[in-house]
């Protein structure tokens, strides 16, 4: 129903991902029209975009989606409101989080009660990473990506719950006050229907 006429080739579609036809700002623009004409509750769809966007701010990548509408399943929220919602998540975005998560984690290891745990070198680290992907070493890789690994996982709990408020407050009401607009017009269609005298 919603496919595409002109499918887009590998390489086109990598471009749409890093900046989608028209611009970011329609893209947002599209997306905020697409979740107030969402059927279902204020509730369900604006705490399912906020539970995308949260685990976002999570070292998962490639399991953003399955993470997000899991958790949406079991707080009753919009499976696929979630799904979008992780489109928070992006190439311009996510330098920033991944740095953001990486520096506040080691803050919280450094400054944990009884902590022994020493400032890591990220350059170091993440020569390290690289090499084991270029070599193919597995266990090489999941060895030097812990340090990174851990911090990330540890700043994206607070991080998330934070950003879950962040988009779930305005998001409610402005779906909220969307969802009474159109009902409104819709009573007042329903309205002038059965009463076209009223009018003439």
């Amino acid at each position: 129903m919603f496919s595409r006429r002109d499918k887009l080739t590998f390489l086109q579609s990598i471009g749409a991902w890093i900046w989608p036809r028209g611009g970011w700002r329609r893209f947002w623009l599209y997306i905020r029209i697409r979740l107030a004409r969402m059927p279902g509750s204020s509730y369900s769809i604006a705490a399912g975009f906020a539970v995308g966007a949260a685990v976002s701010f999570t070292p998962f990548v490639g399991l953003h989606i399955a993470i997000s509408a899991a958790i949406s399943w079991i707080i009753r929220a919009n499976i696929l409101s979630a799904a979008i919602g992780t489109v928070v998540g992006n190439p311009w975005t996510f330098p920033f989080i991944w740095v953001w998560l990486y520096q506040s984690g080691n803050w919280m290891l450094m400054n944990a009660p009884g902590s022994d745990t020493i400032e890591p070198d990220f350059d170091a680290t993440f020569s390290r990473v690289m090499d084991t992907i270029v070599q193919m070493d597995a266990p090489g890789f999941f060895e030097a990506a812990i340090p990174v690994f851990w911090p990330m996982f540890l700043s994206g709990i607070p991080t998330g719950f934070v950003v879950w408020l962040a988009f779930y407050v305005p998001l409610r009401r402005l779906i909220k006050g969307y969802q009474q607009k159109r009902l409104r017009k819709s009573r007042a269609k329903a309205a002038h229907l059965s009463h076209p005298e009223d009018t003439a």
